[in-house]
């Protein structure tokens, strides 16, 4: 249902005795369960107390440092838990607290998810009580009063125990107000050892008083020093029954908080107004309406809509596959190559591909321009293209055929000399 955060202070007022005594009298419904972590920095006190050294020390807060930086601190916190219920049935918890002080610096950064974990524990069925002793509620641990639904000061009615929790309880006022949940979650659970009565003590503080527990010390030794507690003597005692008591009104406070901190209800709507008279104006809508284009004439293509922009980045669309390339255009029909005349020249032709290419030209084989292929950089396209490329460099273009002349590719005519014939006189 909660989580609650007994506090102590200056003078043992006996923060981890109430807590023992509220964890054996929480009143647990069918399938509830409840959890004592022993949360104090200067070290816990179950174990050689309630417990009279009867579980070894390897249970315990100080494993849960080690497995947190592994990321294994919920499968660690079962591990390290204690069954204290008398009948034996995992109803009633405990977690130790730490065996050395110095272990406390270890835990400053798992207080945090500690709190995490002990939270996700109410859905569950589990209320959690944790043991904050005197300097559980500062430094590296605040954030564990601070989470807390209610935090319970144990106060003893004496002079000397109201006038060392004054600023103790300032503190805690201040911090709950600036990085908690409010100042309400404060609460005080007075051991009557004094004069002054609970009435008294609340009107001075300004607190409301969740308990008044007895000074029982036979009782309350059973609890920090060990016990039977399944004697029905302990069990029906003044202590118990106001333990009982006051975790109902722990619980009571719970709820009245949670109330107030819940996010309120969305406001109803209004009513609607009363049907307007027959002589009175219509008054306009406050939502028009889009406005209906109106129908275009047969055979006439309406104006273009102008494209919605959308501004900021847009999420991919999920679920589309990807869609295919889209294919080649069909090929033009190729001529085919015409075969070479022997003794012609090998240059280029309009009928067919180059055997040599010159610069800029496609290489033999590759599509011709026109042909579904691109052409490449360099490439002249005009009229030109289709009369041939222009003759390479220091060739000689042969003549035109004329009546008389020697055929182009037929060599020399014998009145003139062949290429290297010496010539002979006459």
């Amino acid at each position: 249902m909660a989580v609650i955060a007994v506090v102590g202070g200056p003078g043992a007022p006996g923060a981890t005795t109430t807590a023992l005594a509220l964890l054996l009298a929480w009143p647990l419904q069918p399938g509830r369960r409840i959890l004592l972590v022993e949360c104090d920095p200067d070290g816990g006190a179950v174990l050689a107390g309630a417990l009279e050294g009867r579980v070894e020390a390897v249970y315990g807060l100080r494993n849960l440092a080690v497995a947190d930086r592994r990321g294994l601190l919920t499968q660690a916190l079962w591990e390290q838990l204690i069954d204290l219920s008398p009948e034996g049935n995992a109803e009633r918890l405990l977690l130790p607290g730490l065996t050395d002080p110095t272990q406390a610096p270890g835990l400053a950064y798992t207080w945090e998810p500690l709190m995490e974990v002990l939270h996700g524990l109410e859905p569950q069925g589990y209320d959690v009580i944790l043991d904050l002793g005197r300097s559980g509620a500062t430094g590296t641990s605040a954030v564990l009063a601070r989470r807390a639904d209610v935090v319970a000061v144990t106060v003893r009615t004496t002079l000397r125990g109201l006038s060392a929790v004054r600023p103790r309880l300032s503190g805690l006022a201040e911090d709950l107000a600036t990085a908690g949940t409010g100042a309400d979650a404060l609460g005080l659970l007075l051991v009557a050892e004094g004069p002054y009565s609970g009435a008294e003590v609340s009107r001075e503080f300004g607190l409301p008083v969740l308990g008044l527990l007895p000074h029982a010390a036979r009782t309350a030794r059973v609890l920090s020093d060990g016990g039977d507690v399944t004697d029905r003597r302990f069990i029906r005692s003044e202590l118990m029954r106001t333990a009982r008591s006051a975790a109902d009104e722990v619980q009571l406070l719970v709820r009245r908080r949670r109330q107030r901190l819940a996010p309120t209800a969305a406001p109803a709507p209004a009513r609607l107004a009363a049907a307007p008279e027959a002589d009175a104006q219509p008054q306009p809508l406050a939502y028009a309406p889009p406005p209906v284009p109106a129908p275009q004439p047969y055979g006439q293509v309406p104006p273009p809509v102008p494209p919605v922009i959308t501004t900021g980045p847009v999420a991919p669309l999920a679920g589309l596959a990807p869609q295919p390339a889209a294919p080649a255009p069909f090929p033009a029909h190729v001529q085919p190559q015409q075969p070479q005349q022997p003794g012609t020249s090998a240059g280029p032709s309009s009928a067919g591909p180059s055997a040599a290419p010159g610069y800029g030209q496609e290489p033999s084989g590759a599509p011709q321009y026109g042909q579904g292929a691109a052409p490449q950089y360099g490439q002249v396209h005009g009229p030109q293209y289709a009369q041939g490329p222009s003759p390479e460099y220091g060739r000689v273009q042969p003549e035109p055929y004329r009546q008389g002349s020697p055929s182009y590719g037929q060599g020399p005519q014998p009145s003139q000399p062949g290429h290297g014939e010496v010539l002979r006189a006459r």
